[in-house]
């Protein structure tokens, strides 16, 4: 027996159309604009949608299960089916981790959960303690990065569809990983989206990059808020994640008093105490805005983390020399400093980006660095270039080994983007499986004029709808085994066992962190208690002052002598180089 309900607040009739097309009428009911009806013969596996005035039948909103994609029936499913192993899982909470950023389409070559399973056990190795997954919501088509999905609440059946994501999560804390999902609530994609012709779920008082915005404060906005609820808490609940990503949170527009976010925070909050273990939120923000992860008893949001693209960009633009677009305001190693004491640049100051001033300063005493992530690479930062093209086809080995080092020693909780451990040399590109003719054209024209208009030539943009695209894109497992990625390999390794094994490498208190540097003669050093993260990004040797005392090389990239000298303590580094070094008195 299955009983099935669905908002439609403007519809006259609704019809429930089972996979033998039969019609059966649903009743009002379960609130305002609600429709429902109880099938005895209905279960697990047999497909259904509904009419809305008798016009063409479409999937269910909250369906989990889309065999044939967005654009067809749903089929119900049943999550009691499921033979769950983790019941041990007690949680893992975000202080204290690395998290490890993947796409379940290219991480592998088959492209599935089920062959992502078979990595997980290099993830292990390598230290990481939770993996973040990429969208995985249905979208249309095979392909695709995952942010143009139209079925919050269902698993792409590409990727394996709802079990399959259940076996990868089942797997994944088998070996003590948890598991972060990035969830889009502030669009969805251009094509297979029906959510409007069910109600008032987006509106045009507002305008995001993607069009009408989603309405969370209008007329109707309570049941488009409890939908987007709904959603996150059933990939909590239901699939056993640990934890969410909510996407460019700075694109939901909403001027309710309680803003979505908050009550977010609340419900995951409750949620996590309910079944007893933490759950927690990470946001992509663009704002600078503490009080996005200021704790809610303080005035904020609640959020318990959001990713930090200033400490991102500080240390891209010094490493490659790239100042163009947002990078204008940094690239020195003043600005790195900046970040790794207070997280931003732009903190109320002027930004030449945007042209006016941006941000607002949070104080660095109260606000744990753990609840920024500090990254070297990320899927936006590469999958966003022309062509797709990592830091380590910027930098040579040295420089990438080097910015490695600060990312796993600063104050924030470190992310890695797959494959960056290794020095991947396969490109990560913007690739679509749009079904829609015009769309994909549009969307392939539009890449290439969007690159031509910062000078790169047009030609040598990826096809975003070409197969070759995803194929490159696809990480290449031999490398780990052979040079040059197994030496960056075993550093990644090293610079994460110290960090988990010197509480001091991975101490989130801002005020204690400090960065000493010399600009003109391209070296810097980042203090971590005794410790010290010496790097030396000139192409000359270089000698730095660590301390007083007697100091023991931990880790250093090339060989590192440390001598005694007169005025205390100095290390003297190869070009290009770092080196973790504790002092002792």
């Amino acid at each position: 027996m299955t009983r099935l309900a669905v908002w439609a607040p403007h519809a006259d009739t609704v019809e429930l159309v089972t996979r033998s097309t039969t019609r059966r009428a649903m009743r009002p009911g379960d609130g305002p604009g609600w429709w429902h009806i109880t099938v005895p013969s209905l279960a697990h596996g047999d497909d259904y949608a509904f009419s809305l005035d008798g016009k063409k039948p479409l999937p269910d909103p909250r369906s989990v299960w889309q065999p044939g994609g967005p654009d067809e029936p749903s089929r119900i499913y049943d999550h009691s089916r499921f033979a769950w192993t983790d019941t041990a899982w007690q949680g893992r909470a975000l202080p204290g981790g690395i998290v490890y950023e993947l796409h379940i389409g290219t991480f592998t070559e088959a492209g599935t959960f089920d062959a992502a399973i078979e990595r997980l056990d290099h993830l292990v190795g390598l230290g990481v303690t939770h993996v973040e997954l990429m969208p995985v919501a249905a979208f249309p088509g095979r392909h695709g990065w995952g942010y143009d999905g139209v079925c919050l609440w269902a698993v792409h059946e590409p990727y394996g569809g709802p079990d399959g994501l259940k076996r990868f999560v089942d797997a994944a804390h088998a070996r003590g990983l948890a598991v972060i999902l990035d969830v889009v609530h502030n669009h969805l994609g251009p094509s297979g989206n029906y959510l409007p012709r069910f109600g008032p779920y987006f509106t045009d008082r507002y305008h995001t990059p993607w069009g009408s915005a989603v309405n969370l404060d209008g007329p109707g906005s309570d049941e488009v808020r409890a939908f987007l609820l709904g959603s996150a808490l059933a990939w909590l609940r239901d699939f056993h994640l640990d934890g969410l990503r909510l996407d460019a949170v700075h694109e939901l527009a909403d001027r309710r008093a309680v803003p979505f976010l908050e009550e977010l925070s609340d419900a995951v909050d409750r949620l996590g105490a309910a079944i007893g273990k933490p759950l927690f939120l990470i946001a992509e923000s663009d704002l600078n805005d503490p009080r996005v992860v200021t704790p809610r008893e303080s005035g904020g949001l609640g959020i318990h983390a959001q990713w930090s693209d200033d400490f991102h960009h500080a240390l891209h633009a010094l490493l490659t020399g790239e100042r163009q677009g947002y990078y204008t305001d940094f690239g020195t190693m003043s600005a790195l400093a900046k970040t790794l004491g207070s997280v931003w640049v732009h903190d109320g100051g002027w930004s030449t980006f945007r042209g006016r001033h941006h941000g607002r300063p949070l104080d660095p005493s109260r606000m744990p660095g753990h609840r920024f992530l500090g990254y070297l690479q990320d899927h936006d930062q590469v999958g966003n270039r022309a062509v797709g093209d990592r830091i380590s086809a910027l930098l040579t080995p040295g420089l990438t080994a080097a910015a490695a080092a600060l990312v796993l020693t600063s104050p924030f909780t470190p992310m890695l983007f797959m494959g960056e451990e290794w020095g991947a040399s396969t490109p990560w590109q913007y690739f679509t499986d749009h079904p829609d003719p015009a769309l994909a054209e549009a969307v392939r024209q539009g890449r290439r004029a969007e690159f031509a208009a910062h000078g790169w030539d047009a030609a040598q943009v990826p096809d975003p709808q070409s197969p070759d695209t995803v194929r490159a894109s696809r990480l290449d497992w031999s490398e780990p085994d052979r040079e040059p990625h197994a030496a960056l390999l075993a550093w990644y390794r090293t610079l994460i066992r110290l960090r988990r094994e010197h509480p001091e490498l991975s101490d989130p208190h801002l005020p204690s962190v400090q960065l000493t540097y010399d600009e003109p003669a391209g070296w810097l050093m980042l203090h971590r208690g005794p410790f010290r993260t010496a790097v030396n990004l000139a192409e000359e040797p270089a000698t730095l002052p660590v301390g007083i005392g007697e100091a023991e090389v931990l880790a250093s990239w090339t060989p590192a002598e440390a001598e005694r000298g007169l005025a205390g303590t100095t290390l003297t580094l190869a070009p290009h180089s770092a080196a973790v070094v504790r002092l002792s008195a």
